[in-house]
């Protein structure tokens, strides 16, 4: 299968004092698929995975595929420190019916190229039929697949593409370039620069602010498609609004989820130690939010 589209990374519903809450799920699966989106993607860093055991993210998923039930792709991250536990859950998301794995690189090590290709080849060998997305988030893990290697990793018949996360349009240019012509599809996973990256080969994205506003999100998709550039440029402005929030308020992931809530969607609290955003930036997201409403 491969991956193209507006694909949420699902934030995952707490309860005050941070036990998970699966109640929570079915009604933010159904506003984002009522936005039109074009698969579901969990337990990533907006899933908080890093903060989830595994028998939470086997309840997840379950409960997730069994609300989606087959209406859309279902991705499930399964990127670990150690290829031992990532090959772990790509074995659980595997038996529990995953459409695929999307597999961010290993965080607090720092693994050479060659290192990273054995990796990533040995998770797309448990695999097996299922498809396999790379991940490549710098900013959070400390770790670049640099492009020789994404371009090896392309050549392996289940990787199927990859979630672009770096923020640098150059690299995500770089790496559509290098594998234009392989079964490969590149997804901006900078919520800014999905238009940008639809201009220059990309798939869509893989959007965290989807959460909130999947429909405005698969707007600027939609509009690229159909060639109405001016329209794509416009959406990605608006949204803009409300992604420039993401570096100054709360500490990663809480904005989106306090989005969600204002907006009725039961995405509760961030789990601690990330804490729920102040009354002041409670605030500002809500004028940001009136702004984009009206």
């Amino acid at each position: 299968m491969r991956f193209e589209g507006i694909i949420p990374p699902l934030v995952t519903p707490m309860r005050d004092g941070g036990e998970l809450n699966l109640d929570g799920l079915p009604s933010i699966i159904e506003h984002v698929i009522k936005g039109g989106v074009h698969g579901i993607f969990i337990l990533g860093s907006q899933s908080e995975s890093f903060a989830l055991s595994f028998d939470e993210k086997r309840e997840i998923i379950l409960k997730t595929l069994e609300v989606v039930s087959g209406r859309v792709p279902v991705l499930v991250g399964t990127g670990m420190i150690t290829t031992r536990d990532s090959i772990r859950m790509t074995r659980l998301a595997k038996e529990l019916g995953a459409d695929g794995v999307s597999v961010m690189t290993p965080y607090f090590i720092r693994p050479s190229q060659e290192e990273l290709y054995e990796h990533y080849r040995a998770i797309a060998e448990e695999a097996g039929e299922m498809s396999v997305l790379l991940y490549n988030n710098p900013l959070r893990t400390g770790v670049q697949i640099e492009v020789e290697t994404v371009v090896r990793l392309a050549e392996l018949e289940n990787i199927v593409g990859m979630k672009e996360s770096s923020g640098d349009m150059m690299r995500m240019m770089r790496y559509i370039q290098a594998t234009e012509g392989m079964e490969f599809d590149v997804l901006s996973g900078n919520d800014a620069l999905i238009y940008a990256g639809m201009l220059c080969g990309a798939k869509g994205g893989v959007s965290a602010t989807a959460n909130v506003y999947p429909a405005l999100v698969v707007g600027i998709y939609e509009s690229v498609k159909r060639g109405d550039l001016e329209e794509g440029r416009r959406l990605q402005y608006e949204l803009l609004k409300f992604r420039t929030a993401f570096n100054r308020l709360g500490t990663f992931p809480a904005m989106v989820k306090e989005a969600m809530n204002m907006l009725g969607l039961p995405a509760g609290p961030p789990r601690p130690p990330v804490k729920p955003l102040t009354h002041g930036e409670r605030e500002e997201l809500k004028g940001i939010m009136d702004e984009l409403s009206s």
